[in-house]
């Protein structure tokens, strides 16, 4: 097969993965027998990693609020039902589409590391500990909840956060499964009772401010920033040995910015920025001839995938720190010298990052080395054409609940490193470079399909496959997410000390055996699995016609009124 066939990395550092050239094939004996929810219909979809957090984001479409205020009312939800895989103290990546100034917004709600210089120097000695409080960031889900409100949103604070203090006041096990390696944390208090209480002292914040909604609103985020939350929340952080403290949560902000943009086969394809894992594509192809989940096909996204993987790993980082050269990246000059690197009959068992600066093909003396999760999934529409798609998570700590204010935290700095010179090495005030990615897809400048994936480094290898479903097969979300897939772990880890799974691909068992034996043959290292690639949530909306949308995850729900 001729390498014209294959690649054009053109964009490799700054979309989601796709493929062009594909035709519509047929997949009906490929489907994977797993069950998902699904919901469709007209007047709003809302899928969610957990079903009481769908209900609650369908029962405030119902009362007439948006996606942004169903949004916010799901992510208090699965902050209190997916403990763990997300909490109040974790994080959340976010893309909306507001149907009023028919433009779509990427906010950032990540926390940093500690402002003071001492504890950096602290990790740079030691390095960055496993599920521990000095792991943990600021919590962003406040702030976020407030911007979504405040931004794009239309009910108050207190009507968003109600049906989780119902959820609360009902009680629970003092207990929680920690999601990064599934132990049980024994509390030996009643959290829901104190986390109630605190979420009680935000809704009086608004209920005791003077002045506009959006006024009420930010003293939701004072209070619990800058105020006596902040306060208990320091004492805490000292007490247990941590480095956070009260500046660090006063500095905190939620970021809104254009997400990164893809004309593609009439598409728009959106995803955030390089502070995530997700932008990253594959393009250029024909792929006629290969066929849905063939060897050719499943060989070539790969190969592609660890190219783009390697470029990530070497260069994604917190924008506000350091320069990503996303320019040279996107350059036809680049995609030029990268694409003979792929071998259409021979896996790689390289890291190949490229060298945009210098215009070489793989970089000379790699800043990427092994280092050293916890992720839920959020998607939902309204009648009025509004789209949310979210990846909120919690990376789940051993730590247990700060103090008596009920808020569980996560240990997301252990995505940075401690590597002196790369891009992503700890610094005062930095955040991360997480792998929460979503994507929206936009259709003659409407949202046509929300794409959230939980499964760390795999959520951008599930998330090109829903959208090559969907763009180049015709698939609704019910068939895209049943449909099998694949992926590698040929890549630095995210989360600490595990390296690079040379060769690695991991594949689901619904795929043929004679593929996998031509994929071992090529030099694949293939482990059949059973298991879901990737949990993923994603709704698919014909907005310009019959207005009818469907959604398909974990829990998915229409709205019926």
């Amino acid at each position: 097969m001729h390498l014209s066939l294959w690649i054009d990395l053109r964009k490799a550092a700054t979309t989601l993965l796709l493929a062009a050239g594909l035709l519509l094939y047929g997949t009906s004996n490929l489907q994977a027998a797993r069950s998902a929810s699904i919901a469709s219909g007209k007047n709003g979809i809302v899928v969610a990693g957990e079903k009481r957090a769908a209900d609650i984001g369908i029962q405030v479409l119902e009362k007439g609020g948006n996606a942004a205020d169903a949004a916010t009312a799901a992510l208090l939800a699965l902050s209190v039902t997916k403990i763990g895989a997300f909490t109040i103290g974790g994080e959340a990546s976010v893309i909306l589409y507001d149907a009023h100034q028919q433009k779509a917004h990427a906010l950032w709600a990540q926390g940093a590391a500690p402002l003071d210089p001492q504890a950096i120097l602290w990790y740079l000695k030691n390095g960055m500990p496993a599920s521990d409080i000095r792991t943990a960031a600021v919590p962003a889900v406040v702030d976020l909840c407030v911007t979504l409100l405040k931004q794009y949103g239309t009910i108050s604070f207190e009507e968003a956060v109600k049906p989780t203090l119902a959820l609360l006041d009902a009680g629970g096990p003092s207990w929680y499964i920690d999601t990064s390696d599934g132990s049980r944390i024994e509390t030996g208090r009643n959290w829901q009772a104190d986390l109630a209480r605190t979420l009680r002292k935000l809704v009086e914040a608004e209920q005791k401010t003077k002045g506009s909604r959006e006024v009420r609103l930010q003293a939701v985020a004072d209070r619990f920033y800058r105020g006596d939350i902040a306060d208990e929340l320091e004492a805490w952080y000292i007490s247990q040995g941590g480095f956070l403290r009260k500046r660090d949560l006063a500095a905190h902000q939620t970021y809104i910015e254009d997400p990164v943009s893809l004309d593609y086969r009439g598409y728009q394809v959106l995803k955030c920025g390089p502070w995530t894992q997700g932008p990253f594509l594959l393009e250029g192809l024909d792929l006629k001839k290969m066929g849905l989940l063939s060897t050719d096909y499943i060989h070539t996204v790969t190969e592609v995938m660890k190219l783009a993987m390697a470029d990530r790993d070497e260069y994604y980082a917190d924008p506000r720190f350091v320069e990503v050269p996303m320019k040279e990246l996107l350059s036809e000059e680049y995609t030029k010298i990268r694409r003979p690197l792929v071998d259409p009959q021979k896996a790689s068992l390289e890291l190949r990052p490229g060298d945009p600066y210098q215009m070489k093909s793989v970089k000379k003396g790699m800043r990427s080395f092994p280092t050293q999760g916890g992720t839920t999934t959020l998607t939902v529409v309204d009648r009025w054409g509004n789209m949310v798609a979210a990846t909120p998570s919690g990376l789940g700590s051993t730590a247990g609940p700060a103090g008596n204010t009920g808020i569980i935290h996560g240990s997301r700095l252990i995505s940075l490193n401690t590597w002196p010179g790369h891009p992503n090495c700890i610094a005062p005030g930095k955040r991360p470079r997480i792998t929460l990615s979503p994507a929206l897809v936009l259709k003659s400048g409407k949202p046509v399909v929300a794409i959230s994936v939980a499964g760390g480094d795999l959520q951008d290898q599930a998330g090109l496959q829903l959208i090559l479903d969907h763009i180049e097969f015709g698939m609704h979300s019910a068939t895209a997410v049943s449909t099998p897939r694949f992926a590698t772990a040929h890549h630095i880890s995210s989360f600490g000390p595990e390296g690079p799974k040379l060769g690695s691909l991991q594949v689901n068992r619904d795929v043929s055996e004679n593929t996998l034996k031509e994929l071992e043959h090529r030099g694949h290292k293939v482990e059949r699995t059973s298991g879901e690639i990737g949990g993923a949530a994603m709704i698919w909306c014909d907005l310009a016609t019959t207005k009818e949308c469907e959604g398909s995850g974990s829990a998915a729900q229409k709205a019926g009124k």
